[in-house]
């Protein structure tokens, strides 16, 4: 008989936890900026974190100021470089954004706008690059090695066609240079 008062309180017990996990597990997923994983490009003396399954995790309030690390964009627009490797280095950039922000697919708008949300004016106000970097003109465009602003084409949500003028400065001509990621191809 004693069983059978038992059963309702520890269904009232069950249901209870139930509607606290209910309750806290959202909060516990709310962004932390302890959690916002900032992946700089590997020096040589470095371990590359890009493979590591939980990269390290930056610590910062979100309401202090917080400077981007500046080995990621280091060599771009570099003299030791060229602008395919450049193509590559905005690329990665767009990939830090990805594990950053899984939720967003890339920055998008105009070069502008995407420089901005790279130098921190996104949701987290987490700056993936420099706001001084020398490939950045006036007008706050992420600019090639010889001044003229990046084309950006968003392919997909994880796809981001990045695109030089060339030397000449023009696009349309023939020494244009693009950086088309690969994608993964819908099964059939």
């Amino acid at each position: 008989m004693t069983s059978r008062r038992l059963l309702p309180a520890l269904g009232f017990l069950l249901l209870l936890s139930g509607l606290l996990v209910w309750w806290l597990l959202p909060r516990a997923l709310e962004p932390d900026s302890s959690r916002i994983a900032a992946i700089s490009a590997p020096t040589p003396e470095a371990v590359d974190t890009r493979r590591e399954k939980n990269p390290p995790a930056v610590a910062r309030s979100l309401s202090a100021p917080y400077e981007a690390p500046a080995s990621l964009a280091t060599e771009l627009n570099s003299p030791r470089s060229d602008i395919t490797r450049d193509l590559n280095f905005i690329n990665d950039l767009f990939t830090n954004w990805r594990i950053n922000f899984p939720h967003l697919g890339h920055p998008f708008g105009e070069n502008s706008e995407i420089t901005a949300a790279l130098l921190g004016e996104n949701p987290y106000r987490l700056p993936l690059m420099p706001r001084d970097h020398p490939a950045i003109n006036a007008a706050g465009e992420l600019t090639d090695r010889w001044g003229t602003p990046f084309l950006f084409h968003a392919l997909a949500s994880d796809r981001m066609e990045i695109r030089s003028a060339g030397p000449d400065k023009k696009f349309g001509t023939a020494d244009d240079v693009r950086l088309t990621p690969p994608g993964i191809d819908p099964p059939l």
